[in-house]
């Protein structure tokens, strides 16, 4: 019989998931992992890496790190695409409606992914950790979306 007192909360557990779907990231600056979630059941999944065909970061190095561009900033000088665009686009290539669902992410969406959220039906987010990008927060409160933090407990406590 299993120990329901270990049992992770929903949230803990889609939260896991996306901890682990960020650990595919090809990023050399930031890993990131993206879980669009409804009714409890996963949809989609993505994290932060180039375009498919394209050379990945890891393998051709990071254009950012070499522009000395700081994280939050000009997001269109990248190789790659970020967890949550990844996400929404894999929903789609497979004609999965996200609608009304909730998004768990390691890391709060920057404002390109925040305004691809609101455009795909997207009402609830959960994240992991912050993210530089005050114009994110601007348009999600003005979008009526609240995200919540949920913090995982690490093997050390």
């Amino acid at each position: 019989m299993p120990d329901t007192d270990k049992r992770p909360s929903w949230d803990t557990y889609f939260m896991e998931i996306a901890a682990l779907v960020a650990r595919r990231s090809t990023c050399l600056r930031r890993a990131v992992g993206a879980v669009i979630v409804k009714n409890r059941r996963i949809l989609s999944t993505g994290y932060n890496g180039a375009p498919s065909g394209i050379a990945h970061c890891v393998d051709r190095g990071c254009l950012r790190e070499t522009m000395r561009i700081e994280s939050g900033q000009r997001h269109e000088l990248c190789r790659g695409i970020h967890a949550e665009q990844n996400a929404i686009i894999q929903a789609a290539y497979h004609g999965v409606s996200i609608q009304d669902g909730t998004l768990y992410c390691t890391n709060l969406p920057c404002a390109i992914c925040t305004k691809m959220i609101i455009n795909a039906g997207i009402h609830d987010i959960c994240y992991e950790e912050g993210y530089a990008d005050e114009l994110s927060m601007t348009l999600l409160d003005e979008a009526g979306i609240h995200p919540r933090q949920v913090r995982l407990q690490t093997e050390k406590g």
